[in-house]
């Protein structure tokens, strides 16, 4: 990715059960809105190329994100391989996936964001990840909202 007129903008995920926050590339609209430029891998309700609102206190802090503004049409899917599951496989599998509108980013040797088209079909997607992990060759999750009005997991209950 060509990162020249992009702006880092940032999201806190306080409940997540991986990370305390997010940062993403984007495009800088105007009046503190930004479109997403990349898959995010954490934060739930956020997709490519989606505009938000994004402030900052300070001239030299990362701006907020403080809400989305505009859906884009893509979905993420988050996969996880099961550790048996060389990286060779884990990309062919990914690869045979782009007929369904699929492209993705590796976030380490068993992680990847998906990122569906607005054109792609859901559920076509969604079956074919439901059929792998039911191979035990991976689990996923998809990445809807799970507060209203928040970008976070949801907390955990004790």
């Amino acid at each position: 990715m060509n990162n020249e007129g992009l702006k880092k903008i940032h999201i806190d995920l306080p409940n997540h059960w991986a990370i305390g926050g997010e940062s993403f590339w984007a495009t800088p609209l105007g009046n503190d809105l930004f479109r997403i430029e990349n898959v995010p891998f954490y934060a739930y309700g956020l997709n490519f190329h989606d505009v938000v609102k994004a402030t900052s206190k300070a001239d030299d802090l990362i701006p907020e994100i403080k809400e989305l503004i505009e859906l884009s049409g893509h979905r993420t899917f988050r996969v996880f391989f099961e550790k048996k599951i060389d990286p060779q496989r884990q990309e062919k599998i990914l690869d045979s996936m782009k007929e369904l509108t699929i492209s993705y980013e590796r976030a380490n040797g068993i992680y990847f964001s998906l990122d569906m088209q607005p054109n792609g079909n859901y559920q076509a997607v969604f079956d074919r990840l439901d059929e792998l992990e039911k191979e035990n060759i991976l689990g996923f999750e998809t990445c809807e909202t799970r507060i209203e009005g928040s970008f976070d997991d949801l907390p955990e209950n004790d």
